[in-house]
């Protein structure tokens, strides 16, 4: 069969596999909304809950590291389908945590561990999709469309599973998950590999790359940092006004901190037309204004005035995901494009200690400075970036 006849068959691809992202990431964050419900109909405590959080990244962790050396060597479609069936038996295993709350354990670690094989292996699926020969879309396109799904899965994921949460049985919350990821690995069956050869022996990732060191690196925490503020934190300062609300409200910040990640992505698009940092600082610009006006939803003690942070903080979001995986795209040598996707959501999820840190320096101090000296951090770290971008540039110049 010629060329020419094999590649409508799979120009258009990438939608199913950008699918597996959103089962995942839908997967991922659909207990996040869950945890006061937990807290109040099995009484769990504070520190189980907490516990039941963390597990999650104890399980991302080696995910990503395998997930990503595993899509390099074995191909994306293998490791991208098996992980998202993990997740349907993670999601089994949440279904049986009312009989005992190890069941919630398990289900929150075989979660992350899927999550973080999906981040690494379907982020450079979706992008190496999205260019010839199976689309015709032009640079940074696939890592934009990795983002969307990613933060769709995310965001809806969590207000469904809140809104079914707080007038239906707790277990129906998890149901859409399991429809949504059968039909997604059904549709992705017969989606082409795309993982390039490599011949055998030391693998390059880009990782010692300056660009990588000096640009992606300081943004990659903020990443997850801004919707870990957003719909883990924010809420808390508030509660007092919330009721029996709670676990809606969650659901909605989720909704509103991933919701604004989508729609300002093409605000991306635009800046990263006119430098490819612009984006970055943009995004640390607005995670530092959301963190501000968290202080004031803290002091207030407003709901609304959370809302308004969670959209400012989602949008910090958007860019700087955008920013990231466009960057390592850009950088990564042939065969590394996975494993330096692992390492960039490795150091993504080092945001999702905000809360930890948060309550633990509640001890010491009050929510509105913890947040408005995240806010200085965030700004602080958008200046760092340009002028270290700065400086490479000089050099490169007076080399030149």
């Amino acid at each position: 069969m010629t060329e020419s006849a094999v590649l409508p068959a799979t120009r258009r691809a990438w939608p199913r596999a950008a699918w597996l992202i959103t089962a995942a990431g839908w997967g991922a964050n659909q207990f996040s909304p869950l945890l006061g419900a937990y807290r109040r109909e099995m009484g769990l405590s504070a520190a189980t809950v907490t516990g039941l959080f963390a597990i999650y990244v104890v399980g991302l962790v080696p995910g990503l590291l395998m997930g990503g050396p595993g899509a390099d060597r074995y191909g994306r479609r293998p490791v991208v389908i098996g992980a998202v069936v993990l997740s349907v038996l993670a999601t089994g295993a949440l279904l049986l945590g009312e009989v005992g709350t190890v069941w919630l354990g398990v289900g929150r670690f075989a979660s992350g561990f899927a999550m973080g094989a999906v981040l690494a292996a379907g982020s450079a699926w979706v992008k190496e999709l999205s260019h010839p020969p199976h689309d015709d879309a032009v640079e940074g396109t696939g890592a934009r469309r990795a983002s969307l799904f990613l933060s769709g899965g995310f965001g809806i994921g969590g207000l469904v599973a809140a809104l079914i949460a707080q007038w239906a049985p707790l277990d129906l919350a998890y149901l859409p998950h399991l429809v949504l990821s059968v039909v997604a690995v059904v549709a992705a069956l017969r989606v082409p590999e795309t993982a390039p050869s490599v011949v055998a022996g030391k693998r390059e990732t880009g990782i010692r790359d300056p660009r990588f060191r000096r640009m992606v690196v300081p943004v990659a925490p903020w990443v997850f940092a801004a919707p870990a503020t957003g719909f883990a934190i924010l809420p808390s300062v508030v509660e007092s006004r919330l009721g029996d609300a709670e676990t809606v409200f969650a659901g909605v910040a989720i909704a509103v901190v991933l919701g604004f990640g989508l729609l300002v992505q093409p605000v991306g698009r635009q800046l990263a037309a006119r430098s490819i940092l612009l984006p970055a600082l943009a995004g640390l610009a607005a995670t530092g204004t959301g963190m501000l006006i968290g202080v004031a939803a803290a002091v207030t003690e407003q709901p609304v005035l959370a809302l308004v942070a969670d959209a400012a903080l989602g949008c910090g979001y958007g860019l700087c995901v955008t920013f990231g995986l466009t960057e390592i795209a850009r950088i990564a040598p042939p065969g590394g494009l996975a494993r330096l996707a692992s390492v960039f959501w490795a150091l993504t999820y080092i945001g999702f200690c905000a809360p930890y840190i948060f309550a633990l320096l509640t001890q010491v101090t009050t929510p509105p400075v913890i947040l408005g000296c995240a806010a200085a951090l965030a700004f602080l770290t958008g200046a760092g970036v340009a002028l270290r971008h700065r400086s490479a540039t000089t050099e490169r110049t007076n080399r030149g």
